[in-house]
């Protein structure tokens, strides 16, 4: 609840807090943060999908930024519910009240207005279900809804974009030629600039509105850093504005702005140098807003809100912005502050492999379900999937390091593998997977062999016998001196865990001995030139092998997916989070 409340209310400041605790659970696997998320949305969603104090008829495009978290549990769980509730929102815009143009109005009670805030409520919320549905003509309509405001809203002086845009030029608040507020707010710049590097996260690699966004971003980085103060590395509430009487640093922004930065420079977006922009931000940020009290800390210096028009009507000017109470700890920005941590925690570790690329395959592993009603696609160890039989929390181990993730969904070639530093397979289809399964062969044993020994380094993660076929993967474990086998261990019964206990040791690839979970392992035969990597009771669980200029590493078991990794399933003692995290690292330097 927010102060003044009788009962907590669906609102976007939740969702704000909600993904800066998604981003830090994906680092460190703590699955109370995603209990946390789930039990805050439980708060509003009905078995039914409904959702507690929300209204579609206020069209108002703030109450779409808690989609987000409403579709990440969707994701998780499969609970149905949260597709239901989400589909709710997303079905708002179909009938949300438009521009001239195309660009949603910020609020049913504002009408033919256009904020930048609002572009970060509703557009990442869009983009993620847009691609969770297959609805791939919306990217259009997100793509130009950045576009608009942008050649509305920015001055052409300064390279700034004004807090909101009036088509109608009615507003008190609104130039009369040009129809933009006065001032440039620095939580405006920041929802906005947070809008984009997410939005991305879901707009296809070809689709042309990426190429426009990304130009946007690379402008709009441009201008906020030339307002970047000199000496704190913070922003003001109104950013050009530093020595005007009763201006002030303000919290939500910086952190905003530098979220925005540093994840802007890790995607590759924008060039490396803004780099030292987010670290001197970051720096300004604990120094200036992060207050410890008895060992406490406290967020000051946010604005608790800020406005135009409404009633008591707020005309937009300085004097207004100034007028607005700065409190501590306010939702927005504690989320901020969690989503520019997590995120400057992962700009130091992007050296180790940046650029480098881990193609997963979804050929011989092709098994396909309904992912969201009426549409299906890949499932079963992929980057994208979510819950339990999962790669997407594995995956993240590979991008903290600087690499990036895709698929290979054909037979491999030379072609297609020459661009990727890593490549993993993971339990090939059988006949019981699918009709017609896409069997290892000789020639695509030989293509992927070349590859290794040109410097590859493969990854192959196989299943016990019954759930994996092992005699054509064989064909290809066979040129590295492996053999998975029929002989299984690890048979783990009901949730006994100590019975799927396995200890890594201190060797090549995991430096330190860690307590690891498998279960239902196809043991390996090992000769030269493969060597043993974890043997349990006499038994090869792990091996890796070195041919020509590259690596391979062999288990009998795909045991980093989403169950065992995210920390919602294991025990917090066993530490598959960490030994993900480690094999990662190993596969992406094996060959430096």
């Amino acid at each position: 609840m927010l102060e003044g409340d009788k009962e907590a209310k669906w609102r976007y400041d939740q969702g704000v807090i909600l993904k800066g605790i998604e981003h830090i659970w994906y680092g460190n696997g703590d699955a109370r943060l995603f209990q946390y998320i789930q039990h805050s949305m439980d708060q509003y969603v009905r078995n039914d999908g409904s959702i507690r104090g929300y209204k579609k008829d206020e069209y108002n495009i703030d109450h779409l930024n808690n989609g987000k978290n409403l579709l990440l549990l969707y994701q998780v769980t499969g609970n149905k519910k949260y597709w239901t509730a989400a589909t709710h929102l997303r079905d708002q815009l179909i009938t949300h009240p438009r521009t001239n143009e195309g660009g949603f109005w910020h609020k049913k009670i504002y009408p033919y207005q256009m904020w930048l805030d609002g572009l970060y409520m509703g557009q990442p919320f869009y983009a993620q279900y847009a691609l969770l549905a297959g609805d791939t003509a919306a990217f259009t309509d997100i793509s130009n809804q950045f576009v608009w405001i942008e050649q509305h809203a920015r001055d052409k002086k300064t390279g700034l974009l004004y807090h909101g845009w009036d088509e109608s030029k009615q507003q008190q608040w609104a130039n009369k030629t040009t129809g933009t507020s006065p001032h440039f707010w620095g939580r405006a710049l920041g929802w906005y600039g947070m809008a984009m590097v997410d939005v991305l996260d879901y707009l296809p690699a070809k689709h042309p509105g990426r190429a426009k966004i990304i130009a946007i971003l690379n402008r709009f980085v441009k201008a906020v850093t030339t307002v970047q103060d000199a000496q704190s590395g913070v922003w003001y509430d109104i950013v050009d504005m530093p020595k005007a009487a009763g201006n002030y640093k303000e919290a939500s922004a910086s952190c905003m702005l530098v979220y925005t930065i540093a994840k802007a420079v890790r995607k590759g977006y924008i060039p490396a140098t803004y780099a030292a922009n987010a670290t001197r931000g970051y720096a300004g940020i604990q120094k200036e807003f992060v207050k410890h009290t008895n060992g406490i800390p406290d967020l000051h210096g946010t604005v608790s809100v800020s406005g135009l028009g409404g009633n008591p009507y707020r005309d937009g000017s300085f004097k207004y912005y100034m007028s607005e109470k700065v409190i501590v700890n306010d939702p927005k920005g504690l989320g901020a502050l969690l989503l520019c941590a997590a995120e400057m925690d992962l700009l130091p570790t992007q050296k180790v492999a940046k650029g480098k690329l881990v193609l997963l395959d979804r050929f011989f592993n092709s098994e396909q379900r309904e992912v969201v009603p009426g549409r299906k696609d890949f499932f079963h160890y992929t980057w994208e999937e979510k819950s339990h039989p999962g790669f997407y929390a594995f995956g993240q181990q590979f991008e903290k390091y600087g690499a990036q993730l895709s698929n290979l969904d054909v037979a491999p070639t030379a072609a297609n593998l020459k661009a990727a530093s890593v490549y993993i397979i993971v339990d090939p289809d059988h006949s019981r997977d699918k009709a017609n399964p896409n069997y290892m062969d000789k020639a695509s044993a030989k293509v992927i062999a070349d590859w290794v020994r040109n410097g590859g380094t493969l990854l192959l993660m196989a299943n016990d016998s019954f759930n994996c076929d092992l005699s054509h993967f064989n064909l290809l474990a066979g040129m590295f001196g492996m053999s998975f086998t029929n002989d299984s261990r690890n048979m783990v019964k009901n949730d006994q865990y100590e019975q799927g206990l396995v200890m890594s040791g201190n060797n090549a690839v995991y430096k330190g001995d860690y307590k690891m979970y498998l279960k239902e392992i196809s043991t390996i035969t090992v000769k030269a030139p493969a060597k043993p990597l974890i043997v349990k009771d006499g038994e090869v669980l792990l091996a890796t092998a070195k041919y020509g200029k590259g690596k391979v590493i062999a288990v009998g078991d795909p045991w980093l997916y989403n169950e065992y990794v995210d920390g919602r399933k294991l025990p917090a003692e066993y530490q598959n989070f960490l030994a993900a995290q480690q094999l990662a690292k190993w596969l992406l330097t094996a060959q430096q």
